[in-house]
């Protein structure tokens, strides 16, 4: 995992952030990587963002598919088709074309997260680093609006940037074995959402109903790269009420899309 220090961008004649040409490197023989910097930043990531748009539009000849993370763009391609030269030669003037506009605006996703202590089994240990309570820790965790930065380690598995830095807390020196699906957790600088049960390293400070991850669904992943996200405390019983429409296929996320 990167490290979440900050470094400020180069400078261009007239004192505005001046973008960095991308490095391209080989990532064994059917991907390449195409790194745009190397820290975690809001600037950085919508520089990604937008040339995976820019590539997914334009249907590059032998590009198969790309994934975008918090600095880079890995790009699959066949070498059948296009060899990794040429592939480079053409990636190089797409660059070039990189531009806000290229990107759809962001959609604003609740997530409902319940912070009951059996669910958000971190919680109390969490405030007592930082010498908060339960209900600050939730107050402060729940005010932050998060930027998704990419989706990754298991299908429909979040990072997500924009935690306050009150709550800044290392990772568990010791993974626990089992995170069940939909906890919600914060390490360092991150949060996410655990997708499926899986093993992990993050505190636990909640869970939300919602299926981040349903492969029978018509969209199987829910969030994606971009996305704001808000989280929107509910009581226990709310919670179940809401699992319970969720298993049944009759809940509604609230997501806004953007114009």
């Amino acid at each position: 995992m990167l490290p979440l220090n900050d470094v400020s961008p180069s400078k261009g004649a007239g004192g505005n952030p001046t973008p960095r040409k991308a490095r391209y490197l080989p990532a064994g023989d059917r991907a390449l990587s195409v790194e745009f910097g190397s820290t975690i930043s809001e600037d950085l990531n919508q520089r990604v963002l937008q040339f995976d748009n820019l590539l997914r539009k334009v249907c590059l000849p032998g590009v198969l598919e790309t994934v975008p993370s918090y600095r880079a763009l890995l790009v699959y391609y066949d070498p059948l088709i296009i060899e990794y030269e040429a592939l480079v030669e053409q990636l190089r003037r797409w660059e070039t074309e990189i531009a806000p506009q290229v990107v759809e605006p962001p959609r604003r996703v609740e997530i409902p997260c319940c912070y009951d202590p059996e669910l958000g089994f971190d919680l109390t240990a969490v405030g007592t680093q930082h010498g908060l309570t339960a209900q600050d820790v939730v107050r402060i965790h729940s005010s932050a609006q998060y930027i998704t930065y990419f989706i990754g380690f298991a299908p429909g598995f979040p990072y997500l940037g924009g935690l306050p830095e009150e709550i800044f807390t290392p990772r568990l020196v010791r993974p626990r074995d089992k995170i069940p699906g939909g906890s919600v957790g914060i390490g360092g600088g991150q949060c996410t959402i655990y997708s499926v049960e899986s093993p992990g390293g993050f505190w636990i400070l909640g869970r939300t109903p919602l299926r981040l991850y349903d492969p029978s669904a018509s969209q199987p992943v829910l969030l994606r790269a971009g996305d704001r996200i808000r989280f929107h405390p509910v009581d226990r019983a709310d919670y179940e009420q809401m699992y319970r429409s969720v298993a049944a296929g009759t809940f509604r996320t609230n997501i806004q899309e953007s114009v």
